[in-house]
Parts: structure tokens; C-alpha cells; sequence
């Protein structure tokens, strides 16, 4: 078979070999930093065996989605560290996400302190240098496999997938956990790597179903790039309006009134009041400039601010999606014989407002 490469060169072999053993035929260097391979366009696992022509590329932590791999790879150290120390938690799922990656469990909630004792139980996992096995079940003994492992949510993924579907499990030490891949050789290949936070989630993102513990990580090929993606963070936090306002006595909130609806303290009234007033006086200035009209609705009602701007371009804004969902609109269409659907150019998804025709001023 020929196998052509990323750089146009083609090698040549006269058995089936993996994608692993072609990246250590090309180079011991490259198979050591072999984070999966991508043949003709698709990402496919290193353990992947290739048995006829194609195109071949050996991915890297240099590539987004070599990092994707150390990062799902790092989500399951991270489920076999809990395993260690929470041996009753129930793993869910634990993808490789944007910047990172996370993992469910069915568990008491998890502190800063849990955290990091979960850290150094990973770093161990990682020392120990696991290899990860890949190998497929049918789908009842998946089943029963799981069930015998007391994995419920385990068993209800396996349960769903389509009929025929292959079933595939990676092997890493004592643990094993259900899983389609790709994954590094070792657990060695994660070079850095930080536990961020934790919070509750739905399982299957569904309120009826049970609450879990998701616990947020990311993971990177240097630590200088670790470090600076946390710096990044930090940053991010220091600038934070939610923090920054209430510091600045701008706004607070009260559990009892609910976090959605914000009180402002004389600072924070006092900079609304100018806001307010300057937002007024462009207001008058464009309705004496252009003679347009001004539409506003009741105070108590969620805001919904109207205004037709301009002889040629009359302009209704409001919040299309609220207004529309609860009938609102027809009512005020009726009150300006207005027909929105007819007369009228808007678009709620794209465009917060209505062209209003001529014809009814």
C-alpha cells in the first residue's frame, strides 16, 4: 500500500500497519510527539490500522487538534483520579471542550481544596505512565460490563446508540471508561495541565434528570502556555463588570428580589440619571432635525423602547422575540392599524426593530 504524506513524499508497505507505527517509521521524534492522525481529512485514533492507499497526516500538539486529544486525555485522568479518591462517584461524560475540557460525576459537590488534592492524584496517574488500550465490546456485554462496574450513566449512553454502532472502551490502568477517542499512547503526554472549577450540571443538560458535579480543566503541550492562558483568566476576572460594578457601589443585588433583577445605590442611580438624560437630549435633537415620532411604552412593562426615526427611515425598535412570543404586537399593530406582517420589514432573530411604511403616517 502507498501512504502519502503531508509534505507529498509517499511511503510504501507491504502489510497493514497503524498510524502509530508509520509516525515511528518516519521518525522516533515525530511518533513521540504523534497526538493522532488524520487520514484523508478524517481525524482517525494513533492505534488506527491502515490497510490501503491514502493520504496521511501525523497531528501534533502543534495542531488544534492534537491539543483537543491532550485535553480529552486529561479528562480521563482526571475521571480516574476521582475514581481513586471518590471510589462511589458515577462517571458521565468528559469531552474535550474549547480552551479546555470537563467531566461529569455523580458526587457531593467538589471545593478549591478537593481540587487540587484531585490535581495531585492526576500528576501521579500521569507519572505512572498508563498506556491507554483501545478495544471494542458488543453491545450487551458492553452493557453488562458497565452494569457490573455500577456505571449507570455509562449504560444508558450504550443503551442509545444506534444499532450496529461499534462500541469501544479505553483501558488506562485500573480504570476504564467508555469512549469513541482519540487519546494519546500514555498518560505521559500531558505535559501541563490545571483544574479550574467546579459547578453543577444536569445530566444530558436536562432539569428532570439528575444534578451532577462538572468539574473544568485544560490542558496544554507547554506550561509557558498554560500559564499564560491562566494569566489570560485571571485578567479576564480582574475585569469582570459584574465584580468590578459592585465594588465600585454601581449595583447590588439581593437574593430575596433575585440576582436577574440588579438595585443601584446612589452611585449607581446617579450615573443612570446622566445616561438617561444625555440618551434624552439626542432623542429631542433627532426629532426636531429629522420631524420623526416617538412611541414609548408603559415603565412596567419589560422594556420596550419605541422609536420611528426619520421621514424615510422610520425605525420601531422593541424586542421582537418578547413582544411577538406574547401577542403583544398584534395589540399595538391594532392600536396604529399597523398589519406587521404585511406592511412591515423585520426580522426578530437578526434585527432588533421594524421598518414602519410610510403609509401610516
Amino acid at each position: 500500500m502507498k501512504i502519502t504524506l503531508k509534505d507529498g513524499s509517499v511511503k510504501e508497505y507491504s502489510e497493514a500497519k497503524s498510524v502509530y507505527d508509520i509516525a515511528a517509521d518516519i521518525s522516533s521524534g515525530l511518533a513521540r510527539v504523534a497526538c493522532a492522525g488524520e487520514v484523508n481529512g478524517e481525524i482517525v485514533d494513533l492505534r488506527t490500522v491502515i490497510d490501503s492507499d491514502c493520504e496521511l497526516n501525523i497531528v501534533t500538539a502543534s495542531d488544534p487538534e492534537g491539543l483537543k486529544v491532550i485535553r480529552h486525555t486529561a479528562s480521563h485522568v482526571l475521571a480516574q483520579a476521582v475514581k481513586r479518591l471518590f471510589p462511589d462517584a458515577k462517571i458521565a461524560i468528559g469531552p474535550a471542550i474549547e480552551d479546555g475540557f470537563y467531566y461529569d460525576f455523580e458526587a457531593e459537590p467538589f471545593s478549591r481544596e478537593t481540587l487540587d488534592k484531585l490535581e495531585a492524584e492526576m500528576k501521579k496517574i500521569i507519572k505512572e505512565g498508563h498506556e491507554l488500550k483501545r478495544y471494542t465490546l458488543p453491545r450487551e456485554e458492553a452493557i453488562k460490563f458497565m452494569q457490573e462496574k455500577n456505571e449507570p450513566f455509562k449504560v444508558e449512553l450504550i443503551e442509545d446508540l444506534p444499532e450496529g454502532e461499534e462500541i469501544s472502551f479505553y483501558d488506562q490502568g485500573e480504570f476504564v471508561d467508555l469512549c469513541a477517542g482519540p487519546h494519546l499512547m500514555t498518560t505521559k503526554g500531558i505535559k501541563a495541565f490545571k483544574l479550574t472549577s467546579s459547578s453543577m450540571a444536569y445530566w444530558r443538560g436536562d432539569s428532570d434528570k439528575a444534578r451532577l458535579q462538572r468539574i473544568y480543566g485544560t490542558a496544554f503541550n507547554k506550561k509557558e502556555e498554560m500559564n499564560a492562558y491562566l494569566e489570560k483568566l485571571e485578567d479576564a476576572k480582574r475585569r469582570d463588570h459584574n465584580k468590578l460594578g459592585r465594588e465600585m457601589e454601581l449595583f447590588t443585588t439581593v437574593d430575596v428580589i433575585g440576582q436577574g433583577l440588579p438595585l443601584f445605590p446612589p452611585k449607581g442611580t446617579k450615573m443612570i440619571m446622566k445616561l438617561q438624560r444625555w440618551i434624552e437630549d439626542l432623542e429631542d435633537k433627532e426629532c426636531i432635525l429629522n420631524t420623526s415620532y416617538l412611541y414609548m411604552t408603559s415603565h412596567l412593562s419589560i422594556p420596550g423602547f419605541f422609536c420611528c426615526m426619520g421621514m424615510n427611515k422610520r425605525l420601531l425598535t422593541f424586542r421582537c422575540s418578547y413582544w411577538s412570543a406574547r401577542g403583544f404586537h398584534q395589540i399595538f399593530q391594532k392600536a396604529i392599524h399597523i398589519n406587521f406582517e404585511k406592511d412591515c420589514k423585520f426580522d426578530c432573530e437578526k434585527k432588533p426593530g421594524i421598518f414602519l411604511p410610510d403609509s401610516i403616517f
